[in-house]
């Protein structure tokens, strides 16, 4: 093979180096950006260089620690529940309900699929009125109910779930199993769970991110402060900037801090994102 052709071939594999290094800057641009700026003090944040770092991180933490007795504390708390407890209960209805749409036949299954998949694409901030008022109607707004019931049902991890079962859990698996004498539920949680389990964590980490950057929802369902969760938490704190710019340290703290769980997060669950469909089958 050639010099000239082998320069040829190595090229576009450069440009597209290039283009993923490019890419990876500008999605951890506004994280590094963060961090320099919580490392400022409020009198170093609007008068130096916007990616200069300081070397007043922990005072900042620290404040915000001490901020009415550890209430960003309690909002992270809120917002672990909020998005923990949401994700997985999340997950496993849209494991199993894409379980069905995928492996069973029933009347008006076509016409579900076509209405999950209109739900798809509706907004789910255009929801959180009317989930509002339904709630109110059963006193159970301003409770941590209000947060995690909305969050149950996903279309989008449904469909996830319903084309990865299609994919991942063969036919002949589930007729064995049925032939052994081994009931649905059974089936689904021993066997189809095990093999769908790549995509599932990818449902529950879609999910879990989604409600925990929620704003909207709990802004509306929410009015005492010890039910927040960080994102409308650190909105109050922001908006009190206008009169008392050391807020605006404690808002860059309090975001740094929140992006710390997601990223552990995702270093802890990308070891179940397999290439090989069966994985999880061959060990149960």
């Amino acid at each position: 093979m050639s010099t000239a052709t082998m320069a040829t071939r190595e090229k576009p594999s450069a440009i597209s180096t290039g283009i993923l290094l490019l890419g990876a800057l500008y999605c951890l641009f506004p994280i590094i950006w963060v961090v320099a700026a919580a490392s400022k003090d409020s009198s170093q944040l609007f008068s130096t260089f916007t990616l200069a770092p300081s070397t007043h991180l922990w005072d900042n933490i620290v404040d915000l620690t001490q901020y009415r007795d550890g209430l960003f504390w309690r909002w992270m708390m809120n917002t672990a529940i909020y998005a923990g407890v949401g994700a997985i209960l999340s997950t496993w209805v849209s494991a199993l309900s894409g379980y069905v749409l995928a492996k069973f036949d029933f009347p008006g299954k076509a016409g579900i699929f076509k209405v999950l998949l209109m739900g798809v694409l509706v907004p789910g901030v255009i929801l959180a009125i009317p989930q509002y008022l339904m709630l109110a109607q059963v006193g159970l707004t301003n409770t941590y109910w209000s947060v995690l019931l909305p969050q149950i049902i996903s279309p989008y991890g449904i469909y996830l779930a319903r084309i990865y079962a299609a994919a991942a859990v063969p036919n002949d698996v589930i007729e064995a199993a049925r032939t052994e004498g081994a009931k649905e539920l059974y089936i689904f949680n021993r066997i189809a769970v095990p093999m769908m389990l790549p995509g599932l964590v990818t449902i529950f980490l879609f999910q879990f991110v989604a409600v925990w950057n929620n704003f909207m929802l709990p802004y509306i369902m929410l009015g005492n402060d010890q039910l927040f969760p960080i994102t409308v938490g650190l909105n109050g704190l922001l908006n009190q900037g206008a009169t008392a710019p050391a807020m605006y340290t404690l808002v860059l703290a309090g975001a740094l801090l929140s992006i710390i769980p997601l990223i552990l997060l995702f270093l802890l669950l990308q070891r179940y994102w397999r290439v090989d469909l069966a994985a999880g089958a061959v060990k149960a």
